[in-house]
């Protein structure tokens, strides 16, 4: 191995990833739900999410 073998390995390590644009950022804000105003998929979206949280959880509790 010459000294050249070497330089090349710290190259990937330097690659930065892609950064998410400032203009598609949120600063974090929750947004009020009304089940008033939703509609089908607003309530089949929030049965979907209950499913998910669920499974998460019960992956956790088994992990312990």
């Amino acid at each position: 191995m010459g000294r050249d073998e070497h330089k090349n390995s710290n190259a990937r390590k330097k690659q930065k990833l892609s950064q998410t644009p400032k203009h598609e950022k949120h600063g974090g804000v929750d947004v009020e739900f009304s089940q008033d105003m939703a509609d089908h998929e607003d309530m089949e979206a929030m049965k979907r999410s209950e499913a998910a949280d669920r499974r998460a959880n019960h992956e956790t509790k088994r992990k312990h």
